[in-house]
């Protein structure tokens, strides 16, 4: 196989086990609503709150373009078609919204294409990261806390916080297991808005 096949297979499984963290817990089980329970209009502020286009984090130099996506055949979150957009889970919170908003992204080796989570690992506590949306607003948040897990955790703190405005990003994270073609860890940052 190709050094470019091996590539986008990696970067899929990448992508794929990250995003698998924010529909699911570690152990394959729902820990969100059914897509049916939990639509975009159930959330409160959505006449105040408009679609993310623009993900901005200039400590680490992010200025990315927002797919929205929801759940694929298998029942995890989609992922983003480009490795440098981040994809908004639409079938939670709005950024900006009551509730846990929850973007992924990419991430890549060093030997590999840049990513736009490559950095993600840098931010720290205190740190800023900036929604734009399609009405021209920016919403400003701010680094709570970030957090590594194993695959197998149970991950439902991920998204299930309702008790403010957040917005959670989350990669892979650790080292990279060519047998598996998976990443060990997830890294997921904590964000509240300001």
């Amino acid at each position: 196989m190709s050094r470019r096949a091996l590539l986008a297979i990696a970067l899929i499984v990448c992508a794929l086990c990250a995003l698998l963290l924010v529909a699911h817990n570690f152990h394959g089980k729902p820990v969100n609503q059914s897509p049916a329970q939990s639509t975009p209009l159930q959330h409160q502020g959505l006449a105040g709150v408009g679609l993310p286009v623009r993900l901005k984090i200039p400590k680490i130099g992010v200025d990315a373009a927002i797919e929205d996506v929801g759940l694929i055949p298998d029942g995890s979150m989609g992922v983003p078609d480009k490795l440098a957009d981040v994809a908004w889970y639409k079938l939670g919170p709005r950024p900006g919204q009551q509730g846990s908003a929850v973007i992924a992204g990419h991430r890549s080796s060093k030997e590999w294409m840049p990513a736009v989570f490559d950095n993600l690992h840098d931010l720290r506590p205190g740190d800023y990261l900036y929604i734009e949306d399609d009405k021209g607003s920016t919403i400003t948040f701010i680094i709570r806390e970030s957090r590594t897990y194993d695959p197998e955790a149970n991950a439902g703190d991920v998204f299930s916080q309702s008790d403010g405005v957040h917005l959670n990003l989350i990669t892979c994270d650790g080292t990279w297991n060519e047998a598996q073609k998976s990443f060990s860890k997830r890294l997921v940052i904590f964000a509240d808005a300001l």
